[in-house]
């Protein structure tokens, strides 16, 4: 593995804080089923474990807050309440990790839902802000990271732990986006929270 903070440093360094767009399980469902099963795969060195308060999926990295006006911002927020009030909650589920170039990541399903959250939030972001930001990602795929990796990692010993301990997929409700203001300092990554979008019939 190499760091992942490296691999984002030109395009979003430490320290600047940038909008994001994300799904925030319930931190007490990460805890129990993410966070403390795989303590042993995590906490080991060059890995930064993610806290179970910002273990997140990634629905779009936006532009750097001090670039957009406040109206900006907020009238992608309002554009994106109303598309997302015609998205029905669902069940979303994180399977087992695995161990990437930069991450421990759980890929998760029904990947389909999540990338129509995707579609919203950055077309809405699009239609507020023309082609200043392209899309980050520009091909979403499900997932959540578990650690990251701060520099090399040998990737072997962490996968033989996870074909030897058997710990079940994890699956919770979606019923609201969030968007945060995030930041990292080259080994975690933090936030403020600063609005949450209902789905339909959650409110």
């Amino acid at each position: 593995m190499e760091s992942f903070f490296e691999s984002v440093q030109g395009r979003w360094p430490a320290g600047r804080v940038d909008y994001h767009w994300h799904i925030l399980p319930d931190p007490a469902i990460t805890r129990a089923a993410l966070v403390d099963p795989y303590r042993e795969l995590t906490h080991r060195q060059g890995i930064a474990p993610v806290p179970p308060e910002f273990l997140h999926i990634t629905l779009l990295h936006s532009a750097p807050v001090t670039e957009i006006t406040d109206k900006e911002i907020s009238d992608i927020t309002e554009r994106v309440r109303e598309r997302c009030a015609a998205v029905e909650p669902f069940e979303l589920t994180l399977d087992r990790p695995s161990v990437g170039s930069v991450a421990v990541e759980c890929l998760g399903r029904p990947g389909r839902l999540v990338e129509r959250l995707w579609e919203i939030t950055a077309g809405e972001s699009q239609a507020v802000l023309g082609d200043r930001y392209p899309a980050v990602p520009s091909v979403h795929y499900t997932h959540s990271s578990l650690g990251y990796a701060t520099g090399y990692v040998d990737q072997r010993p962490m996968r033989a732990w996870i074909t030897d301990n058997d710990v079940p997929p994890v699956t919770f409700p979606v019923t609201k986006i969030a968007l945060v203001a995030q930041s990292h300092d080259g080994e975690y990554i933090t936030w403020t929270h600063l609005a949450d979008i209902e789905l339909a019939g959650t409110r």
